[in-house]
This record gives C-alpha cells, structure tokens and sequence, in this order.
C-alpha cells in the first residue's frame, strides 16, 4: 500500500491548491437505503473532479529538471484537466491525449487550463498508447492517471478528509475504473484505521477491476462500453491491483441504468450534478449492490461532475418516462376538421399537459384518411396515465404508448 506519510507530504503539497471539498451527511439518501450517508463532493473540485489531487501532486514532486520540459497525459477528461491545471501552475507546456468520442465538455475543460488536446483512439488504453509514444517522441514526462505512486498519494488525501470530519465511518465506497483513487483512499484509510471496510464499485460495461479481485489475478477485457467514462479502462493495471488486493475488502458493479436513476436521484434528492463515474457508489446503495447487515456509517465519494449536458438531457428525459411522470403516445385518428381539437380536448379534461405534438398524414402504414399524432404529455403518475388510457378508448381514439 501507499504509505501513509507519502500521503500526508502530498496533503502539505495540496494544501493551498485543491478545495477541502465538503463531506455533509445526505438525509434523504441515508433514509432511503437505512445507513447514516455522507457525501465526499468531489464533484465541487477546482476542476470538477478529485483527478487534481494526484495530478498537481505528481508534476510537484517531479525534479526541476524533468519538470520544465513539459509533461503529458491520457485521459478521458477528468485526468487531463488535472494535468493541465498542474502544467499551468508551474508555467510548463502540456500535451493531452484524449479518446475520441470524449464528452465536449471536457475537450474545452483541459483548453480553458491551457493544455494542448490531441484526439487519438476509441477508448483510454488507445488513447495510453498514443500518449506513450509521443511522450518518447518529444521527450515530455508521462503523468500516469493512476499506475502512480504519488498520483495515488494524492488521490489518498480525500480519505484524510473524510476520516477528521467523521473519525468512526464503518464503510467508504468508491468509484474503480484503473484504480488509482481507491488504492490511495484505501491505502490511508487502512493505515488510519483498520477495520474500516473499503468498497469498490466498477461499471458493468468496464470490468476488468472487478473480474480481477474476484479471479485474484490481473484480467484484462476486450473492449468497454458505459455512460461512466471517467472508470472506462479496459485493462487491469498491476500496480493498483496489487494495492487493491491487500486494501479493498469487495468490489460490486452496477449497470448503465442503474447509474442514470442515481445521476437523476442526484440531481432531483440530494441537488447536486454528478457525472456518470461519480454515481456509481450511490447507484450501488439504491440497488442494493452492497449488504451492510446492521445500520452503519457509509462515506461514498462522488469523485466528479464534469458530465456532458447532452447526457443530463437523455437521463432527465428517460427518467421522466420510467416514474411515469411524462408519456409519448401516437394516437391515429381521420384526419378532418375537428379531429384534433377533440384530441385536445380529452387530454384537457384529464388535466394531462401537452409539451410537444406532431401531426404525419403520409406514414405508408396508415389508412387514407388517417393520420398519426405524436404527442408528449406531462403526467402525474400511473394512475394518472392509465385515466388518459380509459378516456381515449372510451372516445374510440386507437393509440399506442411509446
């Protein structure tokens, strides 16, 4: 493990650069799972994301001479503004290497901090690779996002924080994508107090961490597909499965959905924005990935906000579909005058309010005379929806809900 006065040299490093993020207990999530819940928010970091603590701590450690000739990073976002921030501080160049498909948001995160972005490879291994080759090439340091000591050094000041706000935490839960962030918090929590019970929690469609605790040998997948990209890695590293395997007590994966409903039960219970990787933990209580027996304390580190607003959208929209408190219905009715106002009507009747609407007279599968109406309604629940249902067929409307 990472020791623990390596990780207290990093907090002194940290102390005037990174935000001693808040640790409040959450009351409606702790009702809701029945254990006293705190939130570590990470999501409310300088960069929106815990990766500065180990970025900024490794290019400080790095020696002057190393330092000045640049340094560079892969990363799927939150790494790399890490990276960038720490670079910007010490007046050095960086290069990021990002995969592709990265999120917008966080393209233009790693620019505002005066990095240089070089988009490469369909993931984060491929995007590693790419980065290991250009560091050579131009002869920049390489700061690893997690196979590092003093990357998870300072990944492990978060532990600090959590365990002098709340000595007698029974749990911690964390988010596991390369393994960096729980092998540090592990490393100092252990340290700190043995019996404390460290969990971590992988993506479903990036499992390699996970099938490699379990295996208790270093597994590697074949590609990674989730809505969490800040733990989308592929390949297992055996640098923190090591670290890992002598710390961390379980491992629990959840789904993509499972994930959505806990970005949304954020968003909507606790108000805060969480991207995807920063709501696995919670994601693992409300799907009861995790069992605690009797009632205990359970710090869960929301480890990042930086998601794209286009991925909020999808989450809201389809979470407003599953608790039924929005619905999209083509109704086809004959297409004459009146038709629609009726429509209208009914859905007036049962209060349901219309938020867009479409009218299609030429789709091949309609009679002639027929036409299609699409339309999204605001509902107020089940029973609401099953009453807009009745009043429809009792008009004689044909429909089908989307």
């Amino acid at each position: 493990m990472i020791e623990l006065n390596k990780i207290k040299k990093a907090r002194e490093r940290l102390k005037d650069i990174v935000y001693n993020t808040p640790f409040p207990n959450a009351p409606k999530l702790s009702q809701e799972v029945g254990n006293e819940i705190y939130l570590k928010k990470e999501n409310l970091q300088t960069t929106g994301s815990f990766k500065l603590r180990g970025a900024f701590n490794k290019i400080a450690s790095l020696p002057e001479e190393k330092r000045k000739k640049g340094v560079i990073a892969a990363s799927a976002g939150n790494h790399a503004q890490g990276v960038a921030f720490g670079a910007n501080y010490f007046n050095i160049p960086s290069i990021i290497v990002m995969p592709e498909a990265t999120p917008l948001t966080k393209v233009s995160g790693v620019k505002e901090y005066g990095g240089e972005v070089v988009l490469a490879g369909n993931n984060y291994d491929e995007a590693y690779e790419y980065a290991l080759n250009l560091a050579k090439e131009k002869g920049l340091e390489f700061i690893h996002p997690f196979a590092d000591e003093e990357v998870m050094a300072g990944q492990g000041t978060i532990a600090l924080e959590m365990l002098e706000i709340i000595p007698d935490l029974d749990y911690i839960i964390v988010p596991v994508g390369g393994g960096g962030l729980i092998s540090g918090i592990a490393s100092a929590a252990k340290q700190i107090n043995p019996h404390i019970k460290i969990v971590g929690v992988t993506a479903e469609g990036a499992p390699a961490m996970r099938l490699s605790f379990l295996s208790g040998s270093v597994q590697d997948t074949s590609y990674v597909k989730t809505i969490a990209d800040g733990i989308a890695v592929r390949d297992t590293s055996p640098i923190t499965y090591k670290i890992i395997k002598e710390t961390v007590d379980d491992i629990v994966e959840v789904d993509d959905e499972e994930i959505a409903n806990a970005i949304l039960f954020l968003m909507e219970k606790q108000k805060i924005v969480v991207e995807g990787a920063g709501a696995v933990g919670v994601a693992a209580l409300l799907h009861h990935k995790i069992k605690f027996g009797s009632p205990k304390k359970v710090g869960i580190v929301i480890s990042g906000g930086n998601i794209d607003v286009t991925m909020i959208n999808l989450i809201i929209e389809k979470g407003l579909l599953k608790s039924h408190r929005k619905m999209k219905m083509v109704v086809t009715l004959v297409d004459k005058p009146g038709a629609l106002m009726k429509l209208t009507e009914i859905l007036s009747e049962q209060r349901a309010n219309i938020v867009s609407i479409g009218y299609d007279r030429t789709d091949l599968n309609l009679a002639i005379g027929d036409a299609n109406v699409s339309v999204a309604l605001e509902t107020r629940g089940v029973e609401h929806q099953e009453a807009i249902k009745r009043a429809l067929h009792k008009n004689g409307f044909r429909f089908v809900v989307e």
